[in-house]
């Protein structure tokens, strides 16, 4: 301890006292370099780690946020359709104050019926978010289906395309009234009961037409595909391309209208 002590205090003096310890100094710091370097590396990998996490959680968030508006823009794309047709036909619009107020919820689905005959998701919200039955499923593109059960952090939709599913539809072109049933194909549907003299095209848009209060009015439904007249039927063959993406959406969002005392009542519930 003594000798180290001793030699301390002469270096010290050599560097107070000579020049020439300058030399020495710049000749260890040199020899130190890449030790140094060295024993900074975790600390400098841990920081780029900190910063490239924090940068991907923040790009996520991001990423989902803009996800979400992007639908709820698309949303009100579908209704201004709707609507500019109306107008243009100088009608009253149907339930235009609830159109204004209805809210949405945006969800994403995590699942599906794996029946081939039946046409079922399973989507990430359930009567915690506010989810309700009977509330109406929609994509960016249109129409998807309706809640049938609801439990606590899911619930259960039947998609338009089931053969157990049938919306309450109109030609966006000249308001004629259908009922648009699904076949249990992604691909088609079929409006039942139309009368053969009813004016529909291929092209034609429809759009739910709000009857029966379940599916708010003025939302892309299908594109009319095939128009079949027989004369010996009442009933013209019509069938239609869904709008939505049914077999391929996972980002979605629930419409509903606002809270009344009349919908204050408890969700049915399913079991998890």
């Amino acid at each position: 301890m003594l000798v180290f002590s001793v030699a301390s205090l002469l270096l010290l003096f050599a560097d107070y006292r000579f020049r020439q310890m300058d030399a020495v100094r710049s000749i260890m710091s040199t020899a130190l370099a890449p030790i140094q370097i060295v024993v900074d590396v975790p600390s400098q990998l841990w920081r780029w780690a900190n910063r490239m996490s924090t940068d991907y959680e923040q790009l996520h968030a991001e990423n989902r946020e803009l996800k979400s508006q992007a639908l709820i823009l698309q949303r009100e794309l579908q209704k201004m359709e709707a609507l500019a047709a109306e107008n243009v036909r100088l009608r009253e619009l149907l339930h235009g104050a609830a159109q204004v107020d209805e809210t949405v919820i945006v969800a994403e689905v995590i699942g599906i019926d794996p029946d081939p005959f039946t046409h079922e998701l399973i989507i990430n919200k359930g009567y915690r978010q506010g989810v309700v039955v009977g509330q109406p499923l929609l994509d960016a593109k249109g129409v998807m289906g309706q809640v049938t059960k609801v439990n606590r952090y899911n619930s259960r939709v039947l998609l338009i395309s089931d053969a157990r599913h049938a919306i309450p539809v109109q030609v966006n072109r000249n308001g004629v009234r259908a009922i648009a049933a699904g076949k249990g194909s992604f691909e088609e549907l079929e409006l039942l009961h139309l009368p053969d003299t009813a004016d529909i095209q291929p092209g034609d848009l429809l759009i739910s037409s709000g009857l029966g209060g379940r599916f708010p009015f003025g939302y892309p439904v299908a594109v009319v595909d095939k128009v079949k007249h027989d004369p010996g039927q009442p009933f013209a063959a019509v069938t239609a391309k869904p709008s939505a993406r049914l077999a391929r959406s996972r980002q979605v969002i629930l419409v509903s209208k606002p809270r009344t005392a009349e919908s204050e009542t408890p969700p049915q519930q399913g079991k998890n």
